[in-house]
């Protein structure tokens, strides 16, 4: 049996910022790219979001009939605590060390009060591991975030952190993962349709 997950990244906030848990607004007003979206997923997959706005409203917009789960705070961004709307330049004037650590060789390193990559890929796999286990053989449609759906891509395609940060996620892509008899695999990533 195999469950086969369509993580899509929210709207667009604009924000020229590092962007993790504040609640931010997404930009739907691209009707046509959401339209095809829609078109692209599967009709009877499920749709489950975080619980940040602009991930729930994305999934509101390309939900169509499909049923819904409830929001889930656990396939929320990146916690980027101290850094949390703050640009990297910011940042790297005050704690250039630490910053430079935390994109270049992610892992233990996390911004003060914020999350490790390793935090991250921990809370986000227990996350998506209940979702597939509860819905097993399912198509799950999960709409979330950068970071969130790097944690999968690294995973999936068993890549070390720095190898996943290499990809791009762009807002209202679709990255493909399945979860099998031989464990993880994955297909299309950053998929725009």
């Amino acid at each position: 049996m195999t469950t086969d997950l369509f993580l899509v990244r929210h709207g667009p906030t604009h924000a020229k910022c590092m962007v993790g848990w504040s609640d931010l607004p997404a930009d739907l007003s691209d009707t046509a790219a959401l339209s095809r979206l829609d078109a692209y997923l599967p009709q009877d997959a499920l749709v489950v979001s975080s619980d940040l706005s602009r991930a729930i409203d994305t999934a509101d917009a390309i939900q169509g009939r499909r049923p819904r789960l409830p929001h889930n705070p656990d396939l929320r961004e990146i916690n980027f605590g101290d850094w949390e709307l703050r640009t990297w330049a910011e940042v790297d004037a005050e704690d250039p060390d630490r910053i430079s650590a935390y994109w270049e060789r992610p892992g233990d390193v996390a911004p003060p009060r914020g999350e490790s990559w390793n935090q991250v890929c921990a809370r986000v796999n227990a996350a998506i591991d209940r979702l597939e286990q509860a819905h097993a053989g399912r198509c799950l449609i999960v709409v979330g975030h950068f970071g969130q759906i790097l944690t999968q891509v690294q995973r999936s395609d068993q890549l070390s952190a720095e190898e996943a940060f290499g990809h791009r996620i762009d807002n209202l892509s679709v990255s493909e993962i399945s979860k099998g008899p031989d464990g993880w695999s994955i297909g299309k990533i950053n998929h725009c349709p």
